[in-house]
Parts: C-alpha cells; sequence; structure tokens
C-alpha cells in the first residue's frame, strides 16, 4: 500500500510507523497465536487483525478489522468510521448525504439494498441539482439526457437499472438476480463522482469567481485612489 486516503480530510497519507499499526489478538492469545509450554505455535483459528490509520493532517484516527484466521476470515470491515462514506461538505442536501452515508455502510452486508440507496441517492441530486421533477426517475433521467454528456448519462441510467433490481422483485419469483460488494461499490464511486463533479465543482466556481471579482474591486478602488 503506497498511501491511504484518510476518511476525513480525505489527506492521502504516507504508509509509516507514525501513520498505521498493525494489531493481533484472537480467541486463544493476546497476540492471535497458538502458545504450547511457551512456545508460539500456529496463528489461531479465530486471529483477526486489527489497523489503525492516525491522520497527520487532522489526527483523526481509522480503525479497521481483517479476520486472518482460517475460521473468520469472512470478517473484513471498517470500525472508525463505521463506512467508507466520505465526510462531504454540509452545503450538499442533508437527505443526499444520509442516503449516500447509508449505501457506503451496508454495500457489503447488503449490496442490493446499497444499489437502491445509490439509486434513491441519484434522483434526490437530479431533483435538487438540476430541478428536474417528474413521475418516476425514468422520466427524469431521460428528461437530463441532452444537459450532460453521453457516457455519463449511460452511467447514470445503467445506475437507474441496477438499483431496481434491488427496489423490484422480479415477476418470477424463482428468479433471483445478485448485486455484489464491487458491482454496488461501483455505483458509491459514481455517486461520489457526481456530488463532486455537481456540487462541489460549482461551490469551488463560485468561491473562485467571488474571489477574483473582490479583487478587482479592490485594486480598482485602490487605482481611483492614486
Amino acid at each position: 500500500m503506497a498511501g491511504f486516503q484518510c476518511p476525513y480530510c480525505s489527506m492521502i497519507m504516507p504508509i509509516s510507523v507514525d501513520t498505521m499499526r498493525e494489531r493481533k489478538t484472537s480467541f486463544d492469545s493476546d497476540d492471535g497465536f497458538v502458545w504450547l509450554h511457551g512456545v508460539r505455535q500456529i496463528e489461531s483459528a479465530s486471529c483477526i487483525k486489527i489497523s489503525f490509520y492516525k491522520c497527520p493532517n487532522c489526527d483523526q484516527y481509522t480503525i479497521k478489522a481483517t479476520g486472518t484466521g482460517d475460521k473468520i476470515d469472512d470478517v473484513d470491515f471498517p470500525i472508525r468510521p463505521i463506512s467508507s462514506a466520505k465526510q462531504f461538505p454540509q452545503y450538499i442536501p442533508e437527505a443526499i448525504r444520509k442516503d449516500y452515508e447509508e449505501a457506503c455502510a451496508i454495500v457489503t452486508l447488503s449490496p442490493k439494498a446499497s444499489a437502491t440507496l445509490s439509486r434513491r441517492c441519484l434522483q434526490g441530486m437530479i431533483r435538487d441539482f438540476w430541478g428536474i421533477k417528474e413521475k418516476n426517475l425514468y422520466d427524469e433521467i431521460s428528461a437530463l439526457k441532452n444537459q450532460i454528456p453521453a457516457d455519463l448519462w449511460s452511467s447514470i441510467d445503467a445506475l437507474r437499472q441496477l438499483g431496481n433490481i434491488g427496489a423490484h422483485m422480479e415477476k418470477d419469483t424463482n428468479v433471483i438476480v445478485d448485486i455484489d460488494p464491487d458491482e454496488a461499490d461501483s455505483l458509491i464511486k459514481l455517486i461520489e463522482l457526481l456530488i463532486k463533479e455537481w456540487y462541489i465543482n460549482r461551490e469551488e466556481r463560485k468561491k473562485l469567481f467571488s474571489s477574483i471579482i473582490t479583487t478587482n474591486q479592490t485594486k480598482q478602488t485602490e487605482r481611483k485612489k492614486n
């Protein structure tokens, strides 16, 4: 791992003893190994690794748990923060941030439910950012088609359809279509991209334009005084 991105401030930190440390523990021992007559033998079947990351920028701790013992190798989840959700600015509507955070929190536990929340998050953004409000998401995405790049529109429509898998039962109840965690995570990454390209970029443009205009006004005032 070349670096780790802090989920609290988004800084990418180098991995070193100053920023990352690991501890192992298990049912059998404090160090995660099985001991016999004072001699360390093999890694315990219940061994779990706790990874600690300390951000040098914001001083926050990120903690993850990973099962390394062969009986608990299915364990792989965040402890702090409870999901991989990025901490987005307050100017992004709370309902959108909450849907996004919930989608991140259950992406491994229930990928289909996570995809449904990503779909809901997408609909909230289209309604809020673009002011498009139709009877359903299909019509809202159709209304958006000529306003964004074609490849982005296709991805957004694909997110809608994948979200439908989690939201609606198939007509034939014997047909089960699953979404795996990696697929659900891809939808979350699309939501993150849209939040950045729509909301964050708009806010940064506003700040930049305001700064330039204010600077110009100040300089023009100084000119008039001379």
